[in-house]
């Protein structure tokens, strides 16, 4: 599993490596009982504070994803509730992938889908704030 914080993303960095690791479970790249590399390693090789890591590491903890073991470092830890929103992320994923075959086969270009997507978020993000 390759993680890269980018700096000038204008997104904080525990945040991006949040996604980069909740992204690596819902992927398959990371599996139940796999052990992320210590908070100082990892520190070291994305050349960032330990405390951006620990932050992370503490965040995903709270969440069920992680199990901070001390003295032994961190683990993924795909509780019940993780497991199923892993199957869902997956389920979700072939629903996409069928979609966008659908709309490529129709003609549509790559960039032209992805604003599609975009508005539709957007779109559906403002009905849930109303409710």
């Amino acid at each position: 599993m390759i993680l890269k914080l980018t700096p000038t993303a204008g997104q904080p960095l525990y945040l991006q490596l949040m996604e980069q690791i909740r992204h690596a479970t819902e992927s398959g790249a990371l599996r139940d009982g796999d052990q992320l590399p210590g908070i100082r390693t990892l520190a070291e090789e994305l050349v960032v504070s330990p405390n951006t890591v620990a932050k992370a590491y503490s965040e995903l903890e709270h969440e069920g994803l992680l199990e901070l073991r001390h003295g032994t470092g961190a683990f993924v830890s795909l509780n019940r509730r993780g497991k199923s929103l892993v199957d869902h992320v997956s389920q979700a994923r072939v629903r996409v992938g069928r979609l966008i075959g659908e709309l490529l086969e129709e003609g549509l270009r790559d960039d032209e889908i992805r604003r599609l997507f975009d508005a539709e978020l957007l779109h559906a993000g403002g009905l849930a704030r109303k409710r």
